[in-house]
């Protein structure tokens, strides 16, 4: 389970909004919402370590994550998957290459063969051969997003996933993305749209939501 516990974050010196607590299950989706600008992307940068809160703290099986507690920490790093709104992606490389190379670097082994299925999912299997400087912004994010079904991890913490998707892609992700909490995983999203999460059969998995505020 993941818990967060008022958790704040300022800029500049002023909080970006109201303290926040909730806390996720395996099977359960959570939707953040909020205007431009109110911190969507700094707490889900403090929910993965990425950044410090200036209160309120996050819990990992109910192991706050510090410095006290390194197994808790490991353990979680080790469950998440984590995809930011910036695609981290090198565009001199292809996109089997920056999966390839992703792996690697948090130690994870993958065959080409699953990378290129994982690809070929995602609507790509005709530009694999391709650097990622030619490809759209919309072919980039997929080839982002195809780290998802390369991913063993328990817990999706995603930033606006859906951005620069056309139709079919969009509901390839949702498709994803409702897979994984019928498998037991958990999903913290960000999205300026109302997003359903619907099984091939046509079963909707249900999806709260929290809305941020200023102070």
């Amino acid at each position: 389970m993941l818990t967060i516990s008022n958790i704040s974050c300022l800029r500049g010196g002023s909080p970006l909004f109201a303290p926040v607590s909730f806390s996720i299950s395996p099977g359960q989706a959570l939707h953040i919402e909020g205007d431009n600008g109110i911190g969507k992307t700094s707490l889900l940068r403090v929910i993965c370590g990425l950044s410090e809160a200036d209160s309120g703290e996050v819990l990992w099986n109910a192991s706050p994550l510090n410095r006290q507690y390194p197994e808790a920490v490991e353990n979680f790093r080790s469950s998440l998957c984590y995809i930011g709104h910036t695609l981290s992606l090198k565009d001199e490389l292809t996109g089997p290459e920056n999966l390839l190379f992703d792996a690697q670097l948090f130690g994870r082994s993958l065959t080409p063969a699953k990378v290129f299925d994982a690809l070929r999912a995602m609507g790509l299997s005709q530009s694999t051969h391709l650097p990622l400087r030619v490809l759209s912004q919309g072919q980039k994010r997929r080839t982002t997003l195809a780290r998802l079904s390369l991913s063993d991890a328990k817990l999706w913490v995603l930033d606006e996933p859906f951005v620069a998707l056309d139709e079919h892609s969009f509901n390839n992700l949702r498709t994803l993305l409702a897979q994984h909490l019928q498998q037991g995983g958990m999903l913290l999203f960000t999205s300026h749209q109302q997003v359903e999460l619907v099984l091939p059969n046509g079963l909707a998995m249900d999806v709260r939501s929290i809305r941020l505020v200023a102070t």
